[in-house]
């Protein structure tokens, strides 16, 4: 659930106001400089100038996914990774505000580890393809017509479905969660790719559901093959979102921090990350060295937030996350023997 509060939106500058921002965040622009034309930066300045003001009034702190633009990622972020990263590092903010850059289940996990702490997302319409296939309801009809059967959510679900179920895992640590419970057979939902990739990799029996990412369904086996006819000797990323025919062609296949550390270790002189498309732009920074293909998806939630969106939340308390507490402290139990393990 999410409580906004409505104001109007910061007043646009004009172009003296945007030529004197530039001026002020040079240090800020010369992080993404590489990725972020100055054109944009000119519009985006004076945004992220107030952003880094309003989190030292509001003894704020900004969590950013991956998938999130350079200029949220690499200038107004103050922790950055993939869901389980976040989850992890949600745990020990010391700030009385949290602002979760990224789509609304990231939110209300955040809340679930702060209850005590206000928790914002800057779009409340920034929801997830696989949130929104299965409902509470389904894993009780799942439970009853598996009884026994351990039941595990990807944490890209809402608080509701948390609470149904035995544990939550990540595209990170969905093997070790799943390999956890040492049975033969487990049912993990919702998204059917990452299940049956998990399921050939750790050799138990899933059962999964009919769901999947609106950006990593799209990919395809011969998407891989076409890219490595027209990019000789390029290093193809995959997550494990995408369906198992991509993952078997790929050279690695991984989570968004896992993808970042391969590039980091091996230092491949030509990549492409097949996930969503902000994920090149934000590792590229790094690596002015590696030449980054870029075909990608964009993901449609994600790219609703903004610098003008999360300044608006900072300056409004707009779409502070809320829980029902029954619901919270079964979803919490559900996320924290993730976190235990």
């Amino acid at each position: 659930m999410v409580a906004s509060t409505l104001s109007a939106a910061p007043v646009s500058p004009t172009p003296d106001a945007l030529a004197a921002a530039f001026a002020r965040t040079a240090p800020l622009y010369e992080k993404v400089r590489r990725v972020v034309p100055p054109a944009d930066w000119a519009f985006l300045a004076e945004d992220a100038e107030a952003i880094l003001r309003l989190k030292r009034e509001r003894n704020a702190v900004i969590l950013a996914h991956n998938y999130q633009t350079p200029e949220i990622f690499h200038c107004v972020a103050d922790i950055v990774g993939d869901s389980l990263a976040l989850a992890r590092e949600a745990m020990r903010v010391d700030a009385d505000v949290i602002v979760l850059a990224g789509v609304y289940f990231m939110a209300e996990t955040a809340k679930l580890l702060n209850p005590g702490k206000t928790v914002l997302i800057p779009d409340q319409d920034a929801g997830c393809s696989l949130a929104d296939s299965i409902t509470a309801a389904d894993v009780r009809l799942m439970r009853a017509a598996h009884p026994g059967v351990p039941v595990i959510a990807y944490v890209n679900t809402s608080a509701a479905v948390k609470a149904e179920v035995d544990v939550c895992c990540t595209s990170g640590n969905a093997a070790r969660v799943v390999k956890s419970f040492g049975v033969p057979k487990v049912i993990m939902l919702p998204d059917q790719y990452l299940a049956k990739n998990v399921a050939a990799e750790t050799g138990i029996d899933i059962i999964s559901w009919a769901g999947q990412c609106e950006v990593h369904e799209l990919f395809t086996a011969a998407d891989v093959r076409e890219l490595r006819a027209a990019n000789p000797g390029v290093t193809v990323l995959v997550h494990p979102e995408c369906p198992p025919e991509v993952v078997a062609e790929a050279d690695f296949a991984g989570s968004t921090a896992a993808m970042s550390d391969y590039v980091s270790e091996k230092r491949p002189p030509r990549v492409v990350l097949l996930t969503e498309c902000s994920m090149a732009d934000n590792v590229a920074v790094h690596y002015p060295d590696i030449d980054f293909v870029r075909p990608c998806n964009l993901c449609p939630h994600m790219k609703k937030i903004t610098l003008r969106n999360i300044r608006a939340a900072l300056e409004n308390n707009r779409h502070e996350v809320t829980i029902d507490p029954e619901i919270a402290a079964r979803a919490r139990g559900s996320v924290e023997r993730m976190l235990a393990l």
